[in-house]
C-alpha cells in the first residue's frame, strides 16, 4: 500500500536515516553539533530580519533630511521585498546543489556590504542601492537556512522556521529605534552593530558541517521556474493566500505604521515608529510558541480569525474623529491581536508545506513559500504609499489597507474551510473501502506537530 506523503514523512523521520545523506557522512566531523548549529542558522534568520527592519525607526530622518515623500519611503520598502523576491527565484534552489554553507557565506557577505552602503549612505540612491545588495543576501540565505534547519532536525528546525522570523523583525524593529533615540551617531551605530554580528556569524559558518551532498544542475538551477513537487501542490495552493495576506499585513506595519503612530500620538520620537511592527512581530513569535502544538489545520484557521479580528481593531482606532491616547491603545490592542495571526497564519504555511517535501527539494520549496510571502510584503506597500501621495491622505489610505487585508484573509479562510470539506468525503470513502483514515491525502488537516514543535 503506497503511503501518504505525510506517512512517507513520518517513515523517514522517525528512522535511523532521519537526516539527509550528506549530514549523516559528515556528523563525524569536528565542528558544532545538531543544537549549536540550529543556534547558529536560527540567529542568521533573526539578524537578516532584523536588519530588513532596522531602517523603519530611521525612516523619518531620512525624509527630513532629504525631503523626500511616502512614495520613496514605500518605494525603499518595495525595492527591498522586490529585490528579495528576485534572488529567491534565482538563487532559491542553488544551495540543494552547491551546498548550504557557500550560499550562506557568500549572503552574509552580501549583507556585511549593505550595512556599510546604509551606514555611508548620503541619499536616497544610495539607500536603494543598500535595499536591493541587503535584499538579494536575504533571498539568498532564506531558503538555504530554512532547509538546512530542515536537514539537522526537522522538529526543531520545522519550529524555528515559523519563530526566527518573528524574533528577528520585532527586534530589529525595536533595537534599532532605542539606537537611533538615545545613542550617538543615530544613521549608522545601529549598521555596524549589525556589520558586527554579520562578520562573527560568517566564522560560525566556517565551522559548520555541510548538510547536502553537492549534485550537479546549479546552473539550470537558477533559471526562474515555478516547479513544486508534486506531493505539496495540494498545501501550497492552500497555505499560498494565507502567507500573501499576513505578509501584506506585515508589509503595512514595515511602511505606514510609523507615520500612523506619530500621528495618533503626536510624537516625533524614533521609538514610536519602531514600536507597531514590534508589536506585530513580537505578538506573532508568541503565537508561535502558543500553538505550537495544536494542529495545522486549526493554526491556520485561528491565524485568519485573529488577523480579520485584529486588523478591524485598528481600522475603529484609527478611523475619522479618533485621535490622542484612546486610539493608540485600540491601535496597539488591534496590532497585537493581529500579529497573533500573522504568526499563527505564517506557522500554519510553513508546517503545512514543509515536512511533505524530500531533502533535496527544501530549499526550492521554502523559497517559493519566501516569493508568496515577499510579494504580500512588497506590492500592497508600494501601492500604499502612492495612495497616501495622491489617494486620500495616510489614515485613508490606512483604512482601504486594512479593509484590502481582511478581505484577502476572509478569502484565504473561505478557500481553507471549503479544503477541508471537500477532504471528507475523500476519507470517508477511503476508510469504507477498508483504508485507514490516515491514508487519505488530506495534507490540509495532517497533524505534525510532533515533527515541526519545539
Amino acid at each position: 500500500m503506497s503511503l501518504t506523503p505525510t506517512a512517507r514523512y513520518a517513515a523517514r523521520t522517525n528512522s535511523p536515516v532521519r537526516r539527509s545523506p550528506a549530514y549523516a557522512a559528515h556528523r563525524r566531523r569536528r565542528g558544532p553539533g545538531p543544537i549549536a548549529s540550529l543556534a547558529l542558522l536560527a540567529s542568521i534568520v533573526v539578524s537578516l530580519l532584523a536588519a530588513s527592519s532596522a531602517p523603519t525607526p530611521l525612516y523619518a530622518i531620512y525624509q527630513q533630511r532629504w525631503g523626500f515623500s511616502p512614495i520613496t519611503t514605500t518605494t525603499v520598502f518595495g525595492v527591498y521585498a522586490l529585490a528579495v523576491l528576485v534572488s529567491l527565484l534565482v538563487l532559491g534552489k542553488i544551495s540543494d546543489h552547491v551546498g548550504r554553507r557557500p550560499v550562506l557565506l557568500a549572503a552574509l557577505t552580501g549583507q556585511a556590504a549593505a550595512m556599510v552602503v546604509f551606514a555611508t549612505a548620503g541619499g536616497v540612491d544610495a539607500l536603494l542601492a543598500a535595499r536591493v545588495v541587503q535584499g538579494v543576501g536575504t533571498g539568498a540565505a532564506l531558503g538555504a537556512i530554512g532547509a538546512g534547519m530542515l536537514d539537522i532536525d526537522p522538529r526543531r528546525g520545522g519550529f524555528l522556521n515559523s519563530f526566527a522570523p518573528a524574533v528577528g523583525t520585532a527586534g530589529g524593529a525595536l533595537v534599532s529605534g532605542l539606537i537611533v533615540q538615545y545613542l550617538p551617531v543615530p544613521t549608522r551605530l545601529v549598521y555596524f552593530v549589525l556589520l558586527g554580528i554579520f562578520v562573527l556569524q560568517a566564522l560560525g559558518v566556517l565551522a559548520l558541517r555541510e548538510t547536502v551532498s553537492r549534485k550537479p544542475g546549479a546552473l539550470a538551477g537558477m533559471v526562474p521556474e515555478i516547479k513544486l513537487p508534486k506531493a505539496v501542490r495540494t498545501p501550497v495552493a492552500i497555505a499560498a493566500p494565507v502567507l500573501f495576506a499576513v505578509w501584506a499585513l506585515a508589509g503595512f506595519y514595515g511602511a505606514l505604521g510609523p507615520a500612523i503612530i506619530r500621528t495618533l500620538v503626536h510624537s516625533t520620537s524614533v521609538v514610536w515608529g519602531g514600536l507597531p511592527l514590534f508589536v506585530l512581530a513580537g505578538s506573532a513569535g508568541l503565537a508561535v510558541l502558543v500553538l505550537r502544538g495544536t494542529s495545522t489545520r486549526t493554526v491556520m484557521l485561528l491565524g485568519a480569525g485573529a488577523l480579520i479580528a485584529g486588523v478591524a481593531i485598528t481600522l475603529v482606532s484609527i478611523g475619522p474623529g479618533t485621535g490622542g491616547p484612546a486610539a493608540a491603545t485600540g491601535f496597539f490592542a488591534g496590532s497585537a491581536i493581529a500579529g497573533f495571526g500573522f504568526g499563527s497564519g505564517f506557522q500554519g504555511g510553513i508546517r503545512m508545506v514543509m515536512p511533505q517535501t524530500e531533502p533535496h527539494e527544501r530549499a526550492g520549496v521554502l523559497s517559493l513559500l519566501y516569493v508568496v510571502s515577499y510579494l504580500g510584503l512588497g506590492v500592497p506597500a508600494v501601492i500604499g504609499g502612492v495612495l497616501v501621495v495622491h489617494g486620500g491622505g495616510l489614515l485613508q489610505t490606512a483604512r482601504e489597507y486594512g479593509i484590502a487585508v481582511i478581505v484577502l484573509t476572509a478569502a484565504a479562510l473561505a478557500g481553507l474551510l471549503l479544503s477541508g470539506r471537500r477532504a471528507e468525503p475523500v476519507a470517508a470513502l477511503r476508510t469504507a473501502a477498508g483504508s485507514t483514515p490516515e491514508a487519505a491525502p488530506a495534507p490540509q488537516t495532517a497533524r505534525v506537530p510532533q515533527t515541526v514543535s519545539g
